[in-house]
């Protein structure tokens, strides 16, 4: 099984957003920030988008 961080790198790498939940529903990830987090550390450029719905605000990310 591939881990949670090279799920989500082929994720980002198709172009396609994440969201936290998107995360938890596709990958089992709790702690998205975290994994974006070491994809940054390891050189892939992510940028964060502040998403507002709800009343709620929570981060998108997508491959920058």
């Amino acid at each position: 099984m591939k881990s949670q961080t090279t799920q989500i790198r082929s994720h980002l790498n198709r172009g396609w957003k994440l969201t936290p939940l998107q995360a938890l529903e596709k990958y089992g990830c709790l702690r998205l920030a975290a994994r974006i987090a070491d994809l940054r550390n390891e050189g892939m450029k992510i940028a964060t988008i502040n998403t507002n719905r709800n009343g709620k605000t929570f981060a998108t990310y997508q491959k920058a």
